[in-house]
């Protein structure tokens, strides 16, 4: 039961669960055959509770394997149909945070962008505009601010509109503003520990079924680059 103690819960109801993911995790199971987080919070759940059997969890949304940050998990059938929805209309406000090694021009705008994904590479590309050879790429738009500069290392507020797969990762770059570490979106060299500088900081809706604002957040992970920067809260 060593890897619960793991599990850092931000919000738990009798509907929701929300813990902050380290960088690194997946979220739920793929081919490498790796434990999820989502195992270790039903672990979490299955203890806390002394739950018989199995215990239910539905994975409502994803962050990337080397992201740290805010993940919402539905604790009933119910909650997750409800959140699905609140996803899908948009009604969840998310806040990253960005550590970037190239200064940002202009230092506040909104990208639109359009992306295509490569499934058997995992890797997404940005357009600026919609083809015949791009038919098939999705609209994404975000909007980011600078917060703070130190030296070489820029921190970003990152606001996405839209929740396609690497989106932020991928537009940041297409502006000549790949995240640190993030090799796969140009950075010139991985981070150590195989993270990026990407942390979904906040997360902020209207319960689905209490019917009151909610509002969730997650520290940035403690490292020597995370750490220079005194306006994480942004």
């Amino acid at each position: 039961m060593a890897e619960i103690k793991k599990i850092k819960v931000l919000y738990e109801d009798n509907h929701l669960i929300a813990v902050d993911k380290p960088s690194g995790w997946l979220v739920q199971g793929d081919r490498t055959g790796d434990r999820p987080l989502s195992d270790f919070v039903k672990a979490y759940i299955k203890k806390k509770y002394n739950k018989p059997g199995d215990v239910y969890l539905g994975v409502i949304h994803r962050l990337d394997r080397p992201v740290s940050g805010v993940v919402i998990f539905a604790k009933t059938s119910k909650a997750l149909t409800r959140m699905n929805k609140l996803f899908q209309d948009r009604a969840i406000q998310k806040e990253y945070r960005a550590i970037t090694a190239e200064r940002p021009k202009p230092m506040q705008n909104t990208l639109t962008h359009y992306l295509l994904k490569d499934k058997e590479r995992n890797i997404a590309r940005a357009y600026d505009t919609k083809g015949n050879r791009t038919k098939d790429a999705k609209k994404s738009t975000l909007s980011y601010r600078l917060l703070q500069s130190i030296g070489m290392n820029h921190l970003l507020e990152v606001i996405p509109e839209t929740g396609r797969p690497h989106q932020i990762r991928v537009q940041l770059s297409k502006i000549g503003c790949p995240i640190r570490g993030d090799i796969k979106y140009g950075f010139n060299k991985p981070n150590t520990d195989a993270s990026i500088h990407l942390h979904c900081y906040r997360m902020s809706f209207i319960h689905p079924v209490k019917k009151e604002p909610i509002k969730i957040k997650a520290r940035a992970p403690k490292d020597q680059i995370w750490g220079l920067f005194t306006d994480l809260e942004g």
